[in-house]
């Protein structure tokens, strides 16, 4: 299976609100997106600006998704923002998915130097996700994403480094590493 990615352009606009407002994503701040509130995100530019590119996220040619690269101007350290629809969650395309993500930046962007994401606590296929596509956990960030509901829960950072990503390798660190 082929995984490849589409720069989204203005003329995607339509096409975006359909697909945000057509699938639920639980594990995000807005589960449900409305179609008001994500045309106002596109005309501020949050899909595709200096600093944000997103993409649709296509295997063998069909539409399964999109991602957003987020930090690409002030930094050597871009996010990303993954959503698969969801009758295509669920079935291992994740760790493809986010495999050749790191692909495209990593062969595209000779200055970056690590690629980072986050994702809730309880996002648990993510988190797996994560490790299986060779990322680490870097950061457990306590009751900082907040919830469709008003709560709070973890926010858990992972990320890649270029050259992990050039050998197959994890580079580990001491969690504990300062003693008191």
């Amino acid at each position: 299976m082929s995984i490849t990615f589409v720069s989204m352009t203005p003329a995607d606009t339509e096409d975006l609100i359909d697909f945000l407002t057509s699938n639920r994503f639980p594990f995000h701040v807005q589960a449900a997106p409305q179609a008001n509130d994500v045309r106002m995100k596109i005309e501020g530019g949050r899909f595709w600006n200096a600093d944000t590119q997103g993409y649709w996220v296509l295997q063998d040619g069909h539409r399964i998704g999109m991602a957003a690269l987020e930090d690409l101007q002030e930094d050597d350290s871009p996010l990303f923002d993954l959503r698969l629809d969801e009758a295509q969650r669920g079935k291992g395309l994740g760790v493809q998915v986010l495999r050749a993500l790191c692909d495209m930046v990593f062969d595209t962007m000779p200055d970056t130097l690590r690629f980072e994401g986050q994702t809730r606590e309880d996002n648990i296929a993510m988190r797996k996700t994560f490790l299986r596509a060779g990322f680490l956990k870097e950061a457990h960030y306590r009751l900082a994403w907040p919830t469709s509901c008003g709560g709070r829960v973890a926010s858990i950072a992972y990320s890649i480094l270029r050259q992990d990503w050039e050998n197959g390798t994890v580079t580990h660190f001491e969690w504990e590493d300062l003693k008191i």
